[in-house]
């Protein structure tokens, strides 16, 4: 299971972690001695170096979470224009017809709107199942209209359709679109060398002092995984559009 879907323990985590390494290098220091002063400031310049690559990785990691957070929003506005757009072009299929492909988009933005709000697997695999059985019956009813009447009206229903289906697909593709695990391990291994160097380079050793990186990382971990996890973190893409259409269509 994808740890980054749980981004408060995996932020609870990384502190201790980095607490660890920061006491891992206190404890090596106090074993192997004073550190000479020129080789004192040699080290302190290393530290800097690592903390601003971390730094780096940090902010640009953020930027990436951020992307996609941004991403899934503008699928869900997509995704209920193309539903609403469909429902309105149902007028343009024969009565029988067109009052069935509106039952079924009813139905299907009920399940779409529930596929956003779901953190359950179990209830999310019955919701993609239910979504996929809607489609597909989406999909006969205007193929079976096109193939009674193959002509340039009924082709703009069978279009509507299509944005439809193709709109719950690239919404499925950016919740997939996450940050890298390799990613993630290789912030995480700087973020360990960083606290380890200040825990060796650190010429008072306190306690207090040694939980100040950690805790300061592990708060921008937790934020970038939060807003990286669809379903895991208190930063939720909320389905605003699709409810709104769910109201007004009813």
């Amino acid at each position: 299971m994808h740890l980054m879907n749980f981004p408060m323990v995996f932020g609870v985590l990384s502190a201790l972690a980095l607490w660890v390494a920061a006491r891992a290098g206190a404890a090596l220091h106090k074993r192997s001695g004073p550190t000479p002063e020129g080789a004192q400031e040699d080290l302190g310049f290393v530290v800097g170096a690592i903390l601003t690559l971390l730094g780096l990785l940090i902010g640009f990691s953020f930027s990436m979470a951020i992307s996609r957070y941004d991403q899934r929003k503008n699928y869900e506005e997509e995704e209920a224009n193309a539903i609403g757009t469909e429902y309105v072009r149902a007028d343009l299929l024969p009565a029988a017809e067109g009052t069935a492909v509106r039952q079924l988009l009813s139905k299907y933005l009920d399940q779409r709107i529930l596929w956003y709000e779901a953190r359950d697997r179990a209830k999310l695999s019955a919701i993609d199942a239910e979504t996929t059985r809607l489609e597909n019956q989406m999909w006969a009813e205007v193929k079976t209209a096109a193939g009674a009447q193959p002509n340039q009206i009924v082709a703009v229903v069978v279009t509507g359709m299509n944005d439809v289906l193709n709109r719950q697909g690239y919404t499925q593709a950016a919740w997939w679109n996450r940050i890298p695990t390799t990613a993630w391990a290789l912030m995480l291994l700087i973020a360990l060398f960083a606290s380890f160097l200040i825990g060796y380079s650190a010429r008072v050793f306190s306690g207090a002092m040694f939980w100040i990186l950690p805790i300061a990382v592990a708060v921008s971990f937790t934020l970038i995984a939060d807003i990286d996890s669809p379903r895991g973190g208190l930063i939720l893409v909320v389905p605003q559009n699709l409810v709104s259409l769910a109201q007004s269509i009813r």
